[in-house]
């Protein structure tokens, strides 16, 4: 199981009213009206603590004529607690949350309404800011000078600049006024 998966699961068990939800729901299929009136909650506090426990994959959903009928899902509650807890990789995992979340701040403090607002000094972070470029460009496609200065400016005004850092870390290569990504054989 992946660990988001599992976190998900975990995060969906810790609060009393699901608990009681899924307790009901494990005595017996019922539905959402059924389910509020016996554990005493409103309808769509029901409702919604079932679309959580969906989600997280705890309980199911079956049309019965007019109703949906809710049922526990055999499948997740058959697991041990050592399989939801047990992860081949979950170093790589933090190490991937935490460089998410780096590079989301990165993206706050220097982009605005999908513009940047200047080019950060530090190179990680203008990495950061290139690869937002990069994502202009298709990776099998060769673009004139024009081309990639009108991408550019869609983000950035100084289409100079930020053409030149594309070329000098490496990322764009060029050619005769002909630019690419390097990953792409000319």
């Amino acid at each position: 199981m992946e660990i988001s998966k599992s976190i998900e699961i975990m995060k969906s068990l810790a609060d009393t009213s699901r608990l009681q939800v899924l307790n009901a729901v494990l005595q017996k299929p019922q539905y959402v009206e059924e389910l509020a009136h016996r554990i005493n909650l409103a309808v769509s506090t029901v409702s919604f603590h079932l679309k959580k426990l969906e989600k997280a994959g705890l309980v199911c959903k079956k049309k019965d004529q007019y109703y949906i009928i809710y049922q526990v899902n055999d499948e997740i509650f058959n697991l041990t607690l050592r399989e939801l807890t047990s992860f081949d990789n979950i170093e790589k995992f933090v190490q991937d949350e935490r460089v998410e979340k780096y590079r989301q701040k990165v993206l706050k403090n220097f982009m605005q309404n999908k513009r940047l607002t200047k080019l950060p000094v530090q190179r990680k972070k203008k990495l950061i800011i290139l690869d937002e470029f990069v994502k202009k460009f298709s990776s099998n496609k060769t673009y004139t000078e024009n081309e990639v200065d009108s991408l550019i400016n869609e983000t950035y005004g100084d289409h100079c600049t930020i053409r030149r850092l594309l070329i000098e870390e490496g990322i764009m290569q060029r050619e005769n006024q002909i630019y690419w990504l390097k990953e792409m054989e000319k």
